[in-house]
Parts: C-alpha cells; sequence; structure tokens
C-alpha cells in the first residue's frame, strides 16, 4: 500500500475509533447522575467518582487519540477501560438468557475496538498528528 494512503488509512482509522469515546464522553458527563446509577447498579463503588472519572478518560482520551496528541497514552488507556468495562458491564455469559446474546454482540464489540486501540498504542499516532509533527519540531530544534 503507498505509504500517501496508509497516512489517511491510520487517520482515519484514529479519528473512527475516537468518535464513541468524545460522543460517549459528553453523554456520560451530561447526565453524571444517570452514569452514575448505571455503574451503582454494577455494584462497584464511588458511582459519582466513577461517572466523573470515565466521562473525562472518553472525553479527553478521545479528543487526544482524534488529533494524535500522546496517543498512545491515550489509546493505551482507553483500550484497558474498554476491556473493563466490557468485563464488567456485558457480562454476557451471567446475563439473563432473553439479554445474552445482544450482551455477547457488545463484548466482542469492546474486544473489537481494545483491539484497535493496542494497535493504535504498539504503532503510534501516524504522520498525519501532533504527536509526529512535536516530534519533528525536536529534531530540527537538535540539528
Amino acid at each position: 500500500m503507498n505509504a500517501s494512503l496508509n497516512q489517511f488509512l491510520v487517520l482515519a482509522g484514529r479519528v473512527l475509533l475516537a468518535l464513541i469515546f468524545v460522543t460517549s464522553g459528553f453523554a456520560k458527563l451530561g447526565n453524571l447522575s444517570g452514569t452514575a446509577g448505571y455503574i451503582a447498579s454494577a455494584g462497584l463503588p464511588l458511582a459519582g467518582v466513577l461517572a466523573l472519572g470515565a466521562g473525562l478518560l472518553e472525553l479527553v482520551g478521545g479528543l487526544a487519540l482524534a488529533v494524535g496528541l500522546r496517543a498512545r497514552w491515550a489509546a493505551l488507556a482507553l483500550g484497558l477501560f474498554t476491556l473493563a468495562a466490557g468485563v464488567l458491564f456485558h457480562a454476557y455469559w451471567a446475563a439473563p438468557a432473553d439479554q445474552a446474546h445482544v450482551q455477547q454482540i457488545m463484548f466482542m464489540k469492546n474486544l473489537a475496538i481494545a483491539g484497535g486501540l493496542f494497535l493504535t498504542a504498539a504503532h503510534g499516532a501516524g504522520a498525519l498528528s501532533l504527536d509526529e509533527r512535536l516530534s519533528r519540531g525536536v529534531r530540527l530544534a537538535r540539528a
């Protein structure tokens, strides 16, 4: 695949992965009491603190991923968060039979998203990112 197309595919992948977190983060922060109620329904403590933390992680991490700023760290944090959310909130193996299939799909979606995030964490944000632009500035300053 040519390098130019590859750059745009990496950018598109980052933005598409980030979109679910940015929109979800805004939704969580816009309805902290509802988010806290959902978290509490899973039996987790400090639901209000976790709701605020989850909303901020999704919003800030999603924006960082989209623009490619500290993208490896953002992708790693969001990937671990997504795995944890899958296990805690989409445990299809423990769901009632009438909900198991939908929960399994949601769990598998979380696994797939985490996989894409871990690829970003491993390979970086690519050429069309703030990470690349900042590292290029540092290389030029050292020269």
